[in-house]
């Protein structure tokens, strides 16, 4: 009987759970390791943060979820990872061994990087369904007493579709409540270019997101450092080609939402062999760590190298069916790996997103997600906001249900020609 733990209880470690139970069945004993029961969908926080939602309709408490999984949950969360000894210390003191581990913590936000940033500070968030709580007591100040905003996403990171996502659904709020003309909106970003997402682009993203934003009267600063944020204002430097300062600007603002830089969470920050100097965790095409063949990673926490310089810091988004791919790859890995075979399944890493825009949207499709790209496309129109209201409910139910891929999903992508797994050749030896 196999021991598999999985650190994080988020989107990936939670499928990664019930994807690893679909596979193995009962027999190996499969344990989730999270800080508290509850899991929060992500992708709802800017809705959550003008209050289209509220925080109980995003939510699920994985406690009964799990129990009927046989998969147990340890609620504490992890304080140490000791890989040299399969173990994993828990914040109480207590401690967990394994056979196998999955990393699937998600990130650490690096707020403290930049001074007068953050929700602790002169900022908002809606990384965590917490900050998108407090972004809309904010929110409603902001309508109460209309200022300047600024949106975008400081140097270093990685996730820039909910920026996009959250200028456009402000703006839409701003508008419901009369007051969007009496807020002038600025979009600060470390990408080189309007739509660069940190993919160097998808299909014709420079050229829709450049419109969306004119057609809202939403101006923007690229190759953006934020160098610090006070009260009423940011101070921004736009840097160029050769990493000199082109230009200097005072951004004034009574109301401010930038996605951070992420880093590896603590707990297995600083392990040589399993991490960067981020503390992202090091990985093969198997999502296998090569110092520690017993530890996989899937999602945010998996150390994927830029897609290419860029004069400010940019970092490469890990989209949702992304992660899935990591998932579905590892516990095939992990499925060989118990019955002795050598691991031979590589996730497609292609990306899906559904950018919601308040009243319309952006959606792409990249196969695979980092170039060169067999599929390179991207669209708009209305029918992305119902497509990302459909998705939302869709996946909260599959992990309400405690099911990773229902036949319909698994069906419906194949007509698409999306895949979650790359074709392998299997030698006689069960080597890749």
């Amino acid at each position: 009987m196999a021991q598999i733990i999985v650190l994080g209880g988020g989107l990936g470690g939670t499928i990664m759970a019930y994807e690893l139970r679909e596979k193995l069945g009962k027999e190996h004993r499969i344990a989730v390791v999270t800080l508290g029961t509850k899991y929060h969908f992500v992708p709802s926080n800017p809705w959550v943060a003008v209050g289209w939602r509220d925080q109980a309709s995003v939510e699920v408490d994985l406690a009964p979820v799990l129990a009927r999984r046989d998969i147990a949950l340890h609620p504490q969360g992890a304080r140490r990872l000791h890989p040299d000894q399969k173990r994993i210390e828990l914040t109480d003191g207590a401690t967990l061994d394994y056979d196998y581990l999955v990393i699937a913590t998600g990130p650490d936000l690096a707020f403290d990087e930049i001074e007068g940033f953050g929700p602790g500070a002169e900022t908002q968030s809606v990384c965590q369904v917490g900050h998108a709580l407090q972004a809309k007591a904010a929110f409603d100040k902001l309508v109460a007493n209309p200022g300047p905003v600024v949106i975008g996403a400081v140097q270093g990171a990685s996730c820039f579709g909910p920026a996009y996502e959250f200028a456009f659904i402000l703006d839409k709020a701003l508008r419901d409540a009369k007051v969007r003309d009496r807020v002038p909106m600025t979009f600060v970003t470390s990408e080189p270019y309007i739509g660069h997402l940190g993919l160097d682009g998808v299909g014709d993203t420079k050229s829709l997101l450049e419109s969306e934003l004119r057609q809202h009267h939403i101006k923007w600063i690229c190759n953006a450092r934020v160098d610090k944020v006070e009260a009423g204002k940011l101070h921004v430097s736009e840097i160029a080609e050769d990493g000199t300062v082109a230009a200097t600007h005072e951004v004034p603002q009574v109301y401010t939402m930038m996605l951070p830089a992420f880093r590896g969470v603590a707990a297995v920050r600083e392990i040589e062999g399993l991490t960067n100097p981020r503390g992202f965790i090091l990985v093969d095409k198997h999502q296998r760590n090569p110092a520690f063949p017993e530890i996989f990673a899937v999602g945010v926490c998996v150390a994927i190298p830029p897609v290419g310089k860029t004069p400010v810091p940019v970092g490469v988004p890990k989209t949702g069916f992304m992660i899935e791919s990591m998932v579905t790859a590892t516990t095939h890995n992990i499925a060989r790996l118990i019955e002795g075979k050598a691991p031979n399944a590589q996730g497609t890493w292609n990306a899906v997103c559904l950018a919601d825009f308040g009243d319309g949207g952006v959606a792409f499709v990249a196969q695979p997600q980092i170039p060169p790209r067999n599929v390179n496309w991207s669209s708009s129109g209305k029918w992305v906001h119902a497509a990302k209201i459909g998705f939302e409910k869709y996946f909260l139910h599959k992990v309400r249900s405690g099911k990773s891929e229902p036949f319909y999903e698994k069906l419906a992508l194949h007509m698409l020609g999306i895949e979650k797994l790359k074709e392998i050749n299997v030698s006689e030896d069960g080597a890749a």
